[in-house]
């Protein structure tokens, strides 16, 4: 696991990438949080997920279900929520699903 802390040079970070944001990463959600509270221009820490396949919403609504690697950023409190299973994106897209399909996705529903 891999936790990212973003740094903006508009919220007060140091330019040190040529204006560029930049960020900082971290083994433990401890160090990160850490070095986001005492630094300024910081974001709260991400962490960096390995997603097998995922469901995408190029516009609101419109739902994909895309079968490919990809790795991205999340913020920390997903980690709480329920690990997926084989059936969480079945049970997206199907037709019994909740009108609030995010509650699956949640652990809600």
């Amino acid at each position: 696991m891999e936790y990212r802390v973003w740094c903006h040079l508009h919220d007060g970070a140091p330019d040190i990438y040529e204006g560029d944001d930049y960020y900082y990463a971290f083994e433990t959600y401890e160090d990160a949080i850490g070095f986001s509270t005492e630094n300024e221009g910081s974001e709260e820490p991400l962490a960096l997920i390995l997603q097998k396949e995922y469901i995408d919403e190029p516009e609101p609504g419109n739902y994909i279900h895309v079968k490919e690697q990809r790795v991205t950023e999340w913020p920390v409190e997903f980690l709480s929520r329920p690990k997926r299973n084989p059936n969480t994106i079945p049970d997206f897209f199907s037709p019994n699903a909740p009108d609030n399909r995010l509650q699956i996705l949640r652990g809600l529903a």
